[in-house]
């Protein structure tokens, strides 16, 4: 039985959204009394409630803004954008569902409501890439104008730029850190609003963020830490193998190599027919894959897989998780790396792996259970995370009392 709901991923994502209370992003009562109203395994009962406790609170906000309370609208907005994004996200998949899409605008309206709010309203970009644009936002933690070191954040799987505020964002700023958000291919608005999917070879994308960063006046180019949180966790050393403007590297809790970590969840004996890809044992994967898919939560993590790689079959994602390795690439990483797993999380299961290979200054942090810090990107102690990763990040880039003032 989980903290506020029986099935294990409706409780983890109830609790992600717990979690965000540590930095403005929810209330304890709101979201255990919504967790309360959510009595099965259900997207769609899970979806009404989380989205009606965020009209709530957005309506709570709209008349603190009104009545000329800012500080209390935007600590509701902060919420209500939590909760939006919180609502969506078992609708997850293709075809793309309305009410993801109207969960997400919403969400980054309320957001954005919220930072306009703020004692120093982020710069609301976008990023030239390709023939399009990474949406973002650049947050100073002052505006001095002078350069500062700056933390560019990388998500996951099913985050959004707006989350990152949250997990990161909050903390880097408090620290003397300017922040650089994105949401790039396959997260957020690229993939929501814009269909465009992810690709293996992050350094394709963070290349372009960084030629963004270095030509403000006030980022310090020497001083640039890439932070990968989740999925994320692979993106950021992926990039750091080609892009050495990377200062410092930060990688949370992800894959060592996608296929590994997938094929890991699959039975020894099915598993052995994938790289053939054919006989009685591999039709028969498939046919569990498909009906894996079906369940509402059990085949949730694979219906969004397919839907932000772009693939219709899930046999087709386990070949193209071959391409997402840092396999054979870890030593090309020249900056100091700080890598963590956690205890109960099997994503992070071979981060120890990543971590012999480098042959940077280099950092490997545990997370356990008995710190409250056990599950997947620590999610329920995010602080100490936080705390961790930036004493490291500011000995690395010798931050002291004058950019933290």
């Amino acid at each position: 039985m989980g903290l506020l709901l029986d099935d294990e991923l409706f409780d983890a994502q109830a609790l992600r959204a717990l979690a965000h209370a540590a930095y403005g992003g929810a209330d304890l009562g709101e979201c255990v009394t919504t967790a309360a109203r959510i009595t099965k395994t259900d997207a769609e009962l899970w979806f009404d409630e989380w989205f009606a406790t965020a009209e709530r609170v957005r309506a709570i906000a709209e008349s603190s803004s009104t009545a000329g309370d800012d500080a209390s609208a935007r600590e509701a907005y902060l919420r209500a954008s939590n909760y939006y994004r919180t609502s969506g996200i078992f609708l997850m998949g293709s075809p793309v569902d309305e009410r993801l899409v109207r969960s997400h605008r919403l969400q980054v309206e309320t957001f954005r409501s919220a930072a306009a709010l703020m004692s120093l309203p982020p710069e609301i970009i976008e990023i030239p890439y390709e023939n399009t644009t990474l949406p973002g936002y650049f947050f100073r933690s002052s505006d001095d104008g002078a350069p500062r070191a700056t933390a560019i954040v990388v998500d996951g799987y099913d985050g959004t730029v707006e989350e990152l505020y949250f997990s990161t964002t909050v903390a880097a700023l408090a620290r003397g850190y300017h922040v650089l958000i994105f949401d790039g291919p396959g997260q957020g608005s690229m993939i929501v609003d814009r269909g465009i999917p992810f690709r293996p070879d992050w350094e394709a994308v963070v290349g372009p963020v960084i030629d963004y960063a270095v030509a403000r006046s006030d980022v310090d180019p020497a001083r640039i830490a890439l932070i990968g949180w989740s999925f994320g966790g692979y993106l950021a050393p992926r990039a750091a193998t080609v892009d050495h403007r990377i200062a410092a590297c930060i990688s949370d809790c992800g894959p060592y190599d996608l296929y590994d970590a997938t094929v890991s969840r699959i039975p020894n004996f099915l598993a052995a027919a994938i790289p053939s890809g054919k006989g009685v044992r591999y039709r028969l994967l498939e046919r569990v894959l498909r009906g894996v898919m079906a369940k509402p939560s059990a085949g949730w993590a694979l219906r969004r897989n397919l839907w932000v790689h772009d693939v219709e079959d899930p046999l087709d994602f386990i070949r193209i998780a071959r391409d997402y390795t840092l396999k054979g690439r870890a030593a090309q990483i020249t900056c100091p790396t700080f890598v963590s797993a956690a205890e109960t999380d099997d994503l992070s299961a071979r981060a120890d792996i990543l971590f012999d290979e480098l042959t940077c200054v280099k950092e490997y942090s545990w997370f356990t259970a008995a710190e409250g810090a056990g599950a997947h990107c620590e999610m329920t102690a995010r602080t100490l995370f936080n705390q961790r990763a930036f004493d490291w990040l500011d000995g690395i880039l010798g931050i002291g009392g004058a950019q933290h003032g």
